[in-house]
């Protein structure tokens, strides 16, 4: 298991909760956009986490925290992802999952070992603009299918998401991204910031104005969409 950063308490990431993030090394997406850049494409270097150590911080932190959420990088390349959950849940813990859904048999196993109580996936264009998207590696567009089919029919609480990059979405792309899943499922767009952390700059995230109009144009149309941020 390589955890390449931890961070030792949000609010933010687990709806509701208080919580840590473990961030895993490695994705099998090449976001230009992606704020993790460091996780994605150093994956060789870096000094990785001991696990003992992240164990060692939830034990003590039992009566404050109430989960801890898994993102990455994408978590479920990690070959030994199950065992990690396990053991996170054996300790009391409520887990949260971020995903870009390319492994769905993983992703229902999980689910249906109850290791997992709430999933994040990113969705991260309209089909047919995925492999632009991802930055031209195997966009997995089936296996994504796959995945958002489990979340809609496990029941399990979930979330789709999408960063919005001006270089990259128009509201069409919104649009087509919607009719992946339930209309009554939440969505939510996240707003692309840039930072010394991205894998490609100079790209260019929506000013406000501009994202109202997004909502405004939407909100019948999509009434659980929520632009985080404004």
């Amino acid at each position: 298991m390589e955890i390449g950063g931890f961070q030792k308490v949000t609010l933010l990431d687990f709806p509701t909760k208080i919580a840590c993030i473990v961030f895993t090394k490695g994705c099998n997406f090449k976001c230009p956009y992606c704020q993790n850049g460091s996780l994605v494409l150093n994956t060789e270097d870096g000094d990785l986490i001991d696990l003992e150590e992240i164990f060692s911080y939830l034990e003590k932190r039992k009566k404050v925290l109430d989960g801890v959420c898994i993102s990455g990088g994408e978590p479920l390349i990690q070959k030994n992802i199950k065992e990690l959950l396990i053991k996170i849940k054996s300790m009391g813990f409520l887990v949260k999952l971020d995903t870009n859904g390319t492994n769905p048999i993983t992703l229902k196993e999980l689910i249906d070992l109850k290791l997992v109580d709430y999933v994040a996936m990113d969705i991260k264009n309209s089909f047919s603009k995925y492999d632009i998207t991802v930055g031209g590696v195997n966009p997995f567009v089936e296996n994504i299918k796959k995945s958002i089919e489990i979340l809609e029919e496990t029941n399990i609480p979930h979330e789709f998401r999408t960063t919005i990059v001006k270089e990259l979405h128009t509201i069409n792309d919104i649009l087509e991204i919607g009719k992946m899943f339930c209309p009554k499922t939440k969505y939510y767009l996240q707003n692309y910031e840039e930072s010394d952390n991205v894998i490609k700059k100079g790209m260019h995230g929506f000013s406000s104005l501009e994202l109202e109009k997004i909502k405004n144009s939407l909100k019948k149309i999509m009434p659980n969409l929520i632009i985080r941020g404004i």
